[in-house]
């Protein structure tokens, strides 16, 4: 299949473009930098040099792919936690999840592509002792950068579930570890590892709809939906 991937050149969208290859797929991926095209290239990715914020140049470029299916890995964190820049990453990445979130559905939808498989996150539930599920509301009630974070993937969740004529499906993700984040062990709960999470997007391409949480076992949330109706499996690993 033909697949439009936002945000290939991150730490997950890399390994996501080399397993749609690896799978058989056709593959653009999007940058900000020609300086990274060659990185693509080398992935089999046919680059599009594009920021998302320009509505008119994003549509051009999904056009020109004619994807069937668009895979949103797209985030903008500079900073880990707990470091000075931290909260103005959070911020810009809440740009992302609206504004970007909001361009890209515009252009899948005029590009005719009937499934849409978006990054979201598994720790936006409330607090609590419950282990939570898919069907769980998120934390309405946080406060500070929490705040921030918890009303940008409500946007995005929404603009990627509710957009006419695109199935859309919705990948919680717990904290990322493993090459190319900040973590080389599961930091805190609920984690899970890079290679599973790109996997997760890859399965999600000809299975599944609607919302799942993607993350290793835990007392915090349940991964069983996506276990059980996409096959994921949290110890994937890439070969290397």
């Amino acid at each position: 299949m033909r697949v439009f991937l936002a945000g290939a050149t991150g730490a997950i969208g890399r390994r996501v473009g080399l397993l749609l290859r690896q799978a058989g797929h056709e593959v653009t991926g999007t940058t900000r930098s020609t300086d990274k095209s060659p990185q693509l290239r080398a992935l089999g990715v046919t680059p599009a040099v594009v920021d998302v914020f320009d509505a008119d140049a994003l549509a051009k470029a999904v056009a020109a792919a004619r994807p069937e299916i668009v895979i949103h890995q797209l985030t903008d964190l500079s900073s880990a936690p707990g470091t000075p820049g931290y909260p103005a990453a959070q911020e810009a990445n809440r740009r992302i999840r609206i504004e970007g979130t909001r361009n890209l559905m515009r252009a899948a939808q005029s590009a005719g592509a009937r499934r849409v498989i978006a990054q979201s996150i598994a720790f936006v539930y409330p607090p609590g002792e419950i282990m939570r599920t898919e069907d769980d509301p998120l934390d309405l009630a946080a406060e500070g950068v929490r705040q921030s974070t918890v009303q940008g993937i409500i946007e995005l969740e929404q603009r990627v579930l509710a957009t006419a004529g695109i199935d859309g499906i919705v990948l919680r993700y717990g904290y990322f570890y493993g090459p190319d984040t900040w973590y080389d062990q599961p930091p805190k709960s609920p984690s899970v590892h890079v290679d599973a999470a790109a996997h997760a997007a890859v399965i999600a391409v000809s299975t599944g709809g609607g919302v799942y949480n993607v993350a290793e076992d835990c007392e915090i949330v349940s991964s069983a939906r996506a276990k059980r109706e996409l096959g994921f499996d949290p110890a994937f690993r890439m070969s290397r």
